[in-house]
């Protein structure tokens, strides 16, 4: 009878999320290159694709937040420490996502370069070690400060996160030239306007007419206004996601917006790019309850931000969404910005279903075009588990 394959693997929390991390040398040789026996073994580990969206079978916790697998690897670039690769396994469906990046799991990555022994944590000063990490997914430069005591990664602090039950250390984040203009370069606005007015069924907008505002910062994300579409901006999980017509009608807005910003040239292409473009819906701010129960004030914040992730509406808030919004309330005239207040921002603070989160962006116009040299935030990581996965052989 066959046995079962041990892989060297490590179990991380970074920011809201959690994935299996590898070193590139550990995975068995046909999963060390892209392809069919990656992705096998990537939803081996993680228990997909499961019908019966539990993930029971496998270390995934049946969100998008917890269906993740990442590989860190020495830099192939030059000036950088790691390369970091990150798959979006999809929860019941036979698929792996390779087309962003998860903010969140940055700061683990950032993180796991010193546990796996690619960074000395020797070399940092006062106490924070600087991580140079190429993002392989969408080629793009993250720097994580990493903290450090003993020759180790400090895990532990007093560093609150809304979404993280218990405080950790606290790893600044600094995401470099994040907007994806092309190979040949453009706007990180894809139809060159701060605003679209996209054109969708009636049974999402009346009259079929709906403004966006639609940006390739972090990650390619679609905002729309949420009193557009029916909502407030301070709905939680149960509200949106136990309504499958609700889902299936942001579907079809995220598709809608894939095709307009040239993500994807049929419909049925997004059945094969969930994980990009993300969806989301911005509100000035009031007060809420967040999912804790916790009464978050409207005097504390700058707008209200609601984002869906794999079909699903966010716990808290997806990193690179993160850095989409702080990128376009940055920009006068995009709804996220509306939503703020108008006018010049370099930071906001947004209210999120787990409370509360600030982001900032450095964005100027240059010759007609808004540009982005760097989106900053913060979280935390920490290892939760560490030694070997194990997989059925020929499971990939």
């Amino acid at each position: 009878m066959a046995g079962q394959v041990r892989i060297p693997a490590t179990y991380m929390r970074g920011g809201t999320s959690k994935g299996v991390f590898f070193r590139l040398e550990d995975l068995p040789e046909a999963a060390r290159v892209p392809g069919p026996a990656r992705d096998k073994l990537f939803q081996r580990v993680i228990g997909s694709p499961d019908p019966y969206g539990a993930q029971i079978d496998g270390m995934g916790g049946a969100t998008s937040s917890t269906s993740k697998c990442v590989i860190v690897s020495p830099s192939s670039q030059p000036d950088h420490d790691v390369d970091y690769l990150y798959g979006q396994v999809s929860i019941d469906t036979d698929f792996v996502d390779w087309s962003g990046n998860c903010g969140n799991l940055s700061t683990g990555a950032g993180a796991f370069a010193i546990h796996a022994g690619y960074v000395d944590a020797n070399r940092a000063e006062n106490g924070m070690c600087t991580v140079r990490i190429w993002q392989a997914n969408i080629n793009k430069t993250i720097i994580a400060h990493v903290p450090v005591a003993n020759g180790e990664v400090q895990e532990t602090g007093d560093f609150e996160l809304d979404g993280v039950t218990f405080p950790a250390a606290e790893i600044v984040l600094e995401f470099i030239d994040p907007a994806d203009d092309g190979d040949e370069g453009g706007s990180m606005f894809p139809t060159g306007n701060l605003v679209d007015e996209l054109d969708v069924p009636e049974e999402i907008v009346p009259g079929g007419k709906l403004k966006a505002t639609m940006i390739t910062a972090g990650i390619p994300t679609i905002f729309v206004q949420a009193a557009d579409i029916g909502f407030t901006g301070t709905e939680l999980r149960e509200t949106i996601n136990s309504n499958p017509d609700t889902l299936r009608r942001f579907e079809t807005l995220r598709t809608i917006g894939a095709l307009k910003m040239g993500l994807i040239k049929s419909p049925e292409e997004a059945a094969k790019r969930q994980h990009t473009p993300k969806i989301a819906f911005v509100a000035p701010p009031t007060d809420y309850p967040s999912s804790s129960g916790k009464i978050v004030k409207g005097e504390d914040i700058d707008l209200l931000v609601r984002a869906l992730s794999m079909g699903k509406l966010h716990h808290a808030m997806m990193g690179t969404a993160s850095v989409a919004i702080a990128t376009a309330a940055a920009v006068p005239g995009t709804l996220v910005n509306q939503a703020a207040g108008g006018g010049e921002h370099q930071a906001v603070r947004f209210g999120h279903p787990s409370g509360t989160l600030r982001v900032g962006a450095e964005a100027k116009l240059v010759d007609g075009q808004w540009t982005v040299t760097k989106a900053i935030m913060s979280r935390s990581a920490r290892i939760l588990m560490e030694g070997h996965v194990r997989v059925p052989e020929g499971s990939f």
